[in-house]
């Protein structure tokens, strides 16, 4: 639930900066999300009861949750005690490793503790379309790896994702690619439900604001690509991507557009979501993955993948660092967005530096091309 009152910013992009495509084998997995699977979850999560840090129903949601992923065949599992105000309570964190880049992480998270009730929409609706994710991806590659977060203590002040900031992320300087937060989103029963809010970063530090507003506008994109929803721009404020951006991470997120008035009761029950509405959500947030995370069939040949690379540092300043995993020559081209191109030039090596001093502030396309197969990657400029 969010901590603060909502200031919804309609903003509509008047034109969208690179358009995602539709992917068809993201829709085969899309296609694989299950009605009866998110209502026995959910249905599971509310007879849990109310799960306040340190309650016995918390624990034994937490047990469930990691039960399910141990099911699945998920090894790297792990908890993170949260102590806070005389109570413990438990982060459980799933990691899914990447082929390409298994160091680079998309944190997608949800909190499953709830406040003064069952917390079918705020959490148990973010819960169970994390887990329906999370299934269906297990023996997906993807290219980067996906951190698969359940934070404990968020009704109490973000107090659980703040600890894993504070001591797992920045400590070990985790490379976070993209946090996706998934919070109530369940929508109300009885109304029409067809549209969803993406979140957008436009707090302090605006040094990672851009970034923040290029991947909601493509988790905007993307949620329309693989579900019926409706989309609106919104700010994000008041959940677990807050701790993370206040860091300098780049952030997007979902919340329903028909807010709910039952969260924090004892009538945030089952019979007020809905669930065709946590479907629609489900899809959208499980193609959404699909494109951030690089998931791909490893069932298809190498002739039919695209080259994989990745720009470092980026938003990047006066120099960037490409890495690519295709050998032979490969030609480089940048191109502003209005189609200019900047640079056209073949590179035989694994891993180059170009000098960005000369490039103003913006975003730019990077294409690498060999033998007819082409990959893009965006590149944000940003000169202290």
């Amino acid at each position: 639930m969010k901590l603060a009152q909502s200031f919804l910013a309609s903003l509509f992009f008047g034109s969208i900066l690179i358009a995602q495509s539709h992917n068809p084998f993201h829709q085969t997995l899309v296609d694989q999300v299950q009605a009866s699977r998110i209502e026995t979850n959910l249905t599971s999560f509310v007879n849990f009861g109310e799960k306040e840090l340190g309650s016995n129903a918390a624990n034994n949601a937490f047990n469930w949750l990691k039960g399910l992923y141990q099911s699945w065949g998920y090894t790297s599992i792990e908890q993170q005690a949260v102590n806070a105000f005389g109570q413990t309570g438990y982060n459980l964190i799933v990691t899914k490793t990447g082929t390409t880049y298994p160091n680079t992480y998309i944190v997608v998270d949800a909190h499953y503790d709830t406040l003064n009730g069952p917390g079918a929409n705020d959490n148990g609706s973010g819960t169970v379309v994390l887990l329906e994710m999370a299934r269906i991806l297990k023996d997906i590659p993807t290219e980067y790896s996906i951190k698969f977060i359940h934070f404990t203590a968020e009704e109490w002040g973000l107090v659980g994702s703040r600890k894993y900031v504070e001591d797992i992320v920045i400590p070990q300087n985790l490379d976070i690619k993209l946090v996706f937060n998934i919070d109530q989103v369940g929508g109300v029963a009885g109304e029409v439900n067809n549209k969803i809010n993406c979140e957008r970063d436009e707090s302090q530090p605006n040094s990672n604001n851009s970034a923040s507003h290029t991947a909601t506008n493509e988790l905007k994109n993307l949620m329309e690509l693989y579900s019926n929803l409706e989309t609106n721009i919104s700010n994000a404020y008041g959940s677990d991507y807050v701790p993370f951006q206040e860091e300098g991470y780049v952030i997007t997120g979902l919340y329903e557009y028909n807010e709910s008035p039952y969260p924090h009761s004892s009538q945030d029950t089952m019979d007020r979501v809905d669930l065709d509405f946590i479907l629609e959500v489900a899809k959208g947030s499980l193609g959404a993955i699909s494109y951030f995370a690089k998931a791909y069939d490893n069932m298809a040949t190498v002739e039919n993948q695209q080259i994989s690379f990745q720009i470092l540092p980026n938003p990047a300043g006066d120099k960037v660092e490409i890495h690519h995993t295709f050998s032979g020559n490969v030609q480089v081209q940048l191109t502003d967005l209005n189609g200019k191109v900047l640079l056209n030039q073949g590179f035989n090596r694994n891993k180059f530096q170009l000098d960005t001093t000369h490039l103003p502030n913006g975003i730019y396309l990077f294409q690498l091309i060999q033998n007819g197969k082409i990959s893009t990657e965006k590149l944000i400029i940003q000169h202290k």
